[in-house]
């Protein structure tokens, strides 16, 4: 046997040995023969460096050191899931479902919800490349040495499976080694971690992998994401998984009806206090994947797909006072500060009481012995008061009248929950909220420049806007506190860069009340530029699809304030993306103005996505279901029955992928 395939078999035989232990939980070898046979492989890569391969098992170790975390665009997007708290919530997504598809034949998988931190794997020619935190759904940090050293997820797959694919999962600590890390904690007189979730997500952006390495995290995977139309079924994708080496947890089922599903929540509503990590829900999904592909996206989460969540954990406490926050908008959130509790894994010291009104209606005052619960199992809030153990000396309470901060009289206005500062260009939270919102990663994205920077930027007087972020230098800068010459070049580049970012995200970043990610893409592909925004009457602006009254009150509202406009002719002036590039405008035309399309089916010239972009391009509009007000049906192969009987009796035309194609061509 030559040294090559000496080096080869030996990883080989440990990968084996890894699978063995962290997936199937059946260790095949003691400890110490796995660790003689590692350090032999790590003896003969160090003596025969020509075959060193980065995904060998002696590089889970650990050892490297990563100072920054390089941000990453994610190849397809991570969205996230809606939720449900009831069986009706269950049956209205199942309808809704149902009426998108035409038929009422649907068949789902039942998957435990792991509390943890959401990763993204990625697979080249069966090797692992690099590993991506969920970030915001659109890009994350990527943590691929911290990743290497978790033993249960492969670094290359050498069995039968899709060659380039993404596996999404996510990074748990179990229970027993998450209070074994604690027991060590306490042992050394350090103070514990607060719990498993927080304490698994803040792994992976430790800066040496070496400790990363020595605590126990696991990985439990639940979704395949390729354009290779190998499998089928959502299922069959994870079946196939779990064959070639991920850890696919046992729990899923295939569930024939929304009855089986129902049986699936009842019984690990109860059981699962008996699982090894920790839970927060299930997670429903419709199997077959050309139905999820037909069902298509929300803005924000899979319309094939839903979450049920388990009732929330509720204490009781005393809440000592009521404080007022204000937001970027000058909406004004009451907040209980409360004696704290232990609730759901961590200690809560305030709550939301979200509005004058839900104070009225619970009854909420300062002494109250008061029930909280997490919303979701994220946010904490009061649900109620125990009135039994009321002091007798209570008091009613008063919601504020004037700004906490600033002291401006409040205002509310017909119709709207919440209380508003109108100081919108002199109440200091509001200056704030406003520039850390614009330099967001949603929005202007601009790196090296965090909110605490912003607000500290604001105090010294060098801002007092988000334009005059523009007007920055690097020697401005340098003096502050806890800011090097690096951080300071880093901030300017920063800012100098999001010149790039384009018109949509701009306008988003502008903070315009009710203007919000879909809403900011909607009107800038309509109107095309600020200017044109800025000056459309009510009228003009209602006319958009999606945009109704309220949304364009506040736009006029926005536009015809000096300061806002002033704002705009700076941002101009410092060469901001203000309107639509040429180049987004390039392969854009008005030939399907007007015109509604529904696309169903199996497509080969152009996959679905870029049929539903080739409309839009075109001035189309893309819905997901059949109706009266239906343009055309562009039909690929295997077309649902139910959505074909339905396009003829209502009359809608059907064309084909090739009818569509010469349709924007002509």
């Amino acid at each position: 046997m030559t040294i090559q395939q000496k080096i080869e078999s030996l990883r080989d035989e440990l990968n084996a040995h890894n699978y063995n232990y962290y997936v199937l939980d059946n260790a095949t070898i003691s400890d110490f023969e796995f660790d003689v046979k590692l350090k032999e492989l790590e003896k003969l890569e160090l003596e025969n460096p020509q075959f060193l391969d980065v995904n060998s098992p002696t590089q889970r170790v650990g050892g490297t050191i990563t100072k920054n975390f390089n941000t990453v665009t994610h190849k397809n997007r991570m969205y996230s899931l809606d939720n449900s708290y009831s069986k009706e919530d269950l049956l209205d997504w199942e309808k809704r479902v149902q009426k998108i598809l035409g038929t009422t034949e649907t068949e789902y998988t039942c998957e435990l919800k792991f509390d943890g931190a959401s990763i993204n794997l990625t697979y080249e020619n069966g090797q692992f490349v690099k590993a991506v935190t969920r970030g915001d759904g659109f890009q994350g940090d990527e943590v691929t040495n911290n990743i290497k050293t978790i033993r249960s997820i492969p670094l290359s797959i050498k069995k039968d499976f899709v060659e380039n694919f993404e596996m999404r999962g996510e990074i748990i600590l179990p229970i027993e080694g998450f209070n074994k890390m604690n027991e060590e904690r306490v042992a050394n007189g350090e103070e514990e971690y607060r719990n498993p979730r927080n304490t698994a997500s803040g792994s992976l952006k430790l800066q040496d992998s070496t400790e990363v390495a020595k605590r126990p995290l696991d990985c439990l995977l639940y979704q395949v994401v390729t354009s290779e139309r190998k499998y089928k079924t959502h299922f069959e994708s994870l079946e196939n998984a779990r064959k070639v080496g991920f850890k696919v947890p046992e729990t899923i089922i295939l569930a024939k009806s929304i009855d089986q599903v129902f049986q699936f929540v009842n019984f690990w509503d109860t059981k699962r206090h008996d699982l090894p990590y920790e839970t927060d829900g299930i997670v429903i999904k419709v199997n077959n994947l050309q139905q999820q592909e037909e069902l298509g996206y929300t803005s924000k989460a899979p319309r094939w797909a839903i979450a049920y969540k388990f009732k929330a954990e509720q204490v009781s406490t005393i809440l000592n006072e009521i404080t007022y926050q204000v937001g970027r908008t000058g909406a004004i959130t009451p907040v209980a500060n409360l004696e704290p509790v232990q609730l759901a894994g961590t200690t809560v010291k305030r709550a939301s009481l979200h509005n004058a009104d839900q104070i009225e209606k619970l009854d909420i005052r300062v002494g109250d012995t008061v029930f909280v619960e997490k919303g979701g199992e994220i946010i904490p809030k009061i649900i109620a008061v125990d009135f039994t153990k009321r002091p007798e000396n209570s008091e009613p309470t008063n919601y504020a009248t004037n700004c906490p901060e600033c002291k401006t009289p409040l205002i509310r206005t017909e119709g709207d929950a919440k209380h508003y500062c109108p100081n919108e260009f002199g109440c200091a939270p509001q200056i704030t909220g406003r520039i850390q919102h614009f330099i967001s990663r949603k929005a202007m994205d601009i790196d090296g420049l965090g909110g605490e920077t912003v607000d500290l930027l604001r105090k010294e007087g060098l801002i007092h806007n988000y334009a005059d972020l523009y007007d920055l230098k690097v020697e401005q800068v340098i003096p502050l506190e806890r800011m090097a010459e690096k951080s300071a070049q880093n901030m300017i580049s920063g800012i100098e860069k999001s010149k790039e970012i384009p018109f949509e995200k701009v306008l988003f970043a502008l903070g315009i009340r009710f203007v919000g990610e879909t809403v900011a893409k909607k009107l800038a592909k309509h109107f095309k530029s600020i200017d044109n925004l800025m000056s459309a009457d009510l009228e003009t602006l209602i006319a958009v699809d999606e945009i109704g009254d309220r949304i364009a009150q506040s736009i006029i509202n926005f536009s015809n304030d000096l300061n806002n406009i002033q704002l705009i002719q700076k941002l101009k002036s410092v060469a901001v993306q203000l309107e639509v590039s040429a180049k987004s405008l390039e392969n854009q035309t008005d030939k399907l103005q007007g015109q509604i399309f529904v696309v169903s089916g199996v497509f080969y010239q152009m996959s679905r996505n870029e049929l539903k972009k080739a409309i839009e391009d075109n001035g189309g509009k893309v819905s997901s279901s059949i109706s009266k007000k239906t343009s055309f049906i562009v039909a690929g192969d295997n077309m649902g029955p139910s959505k074909l009987a339905k396009a003829e009796t209502l009359g809608v035309p059907i064309i084909t992928e090739q009818d569509f194609i010469d349709k924007i061509n002509s």
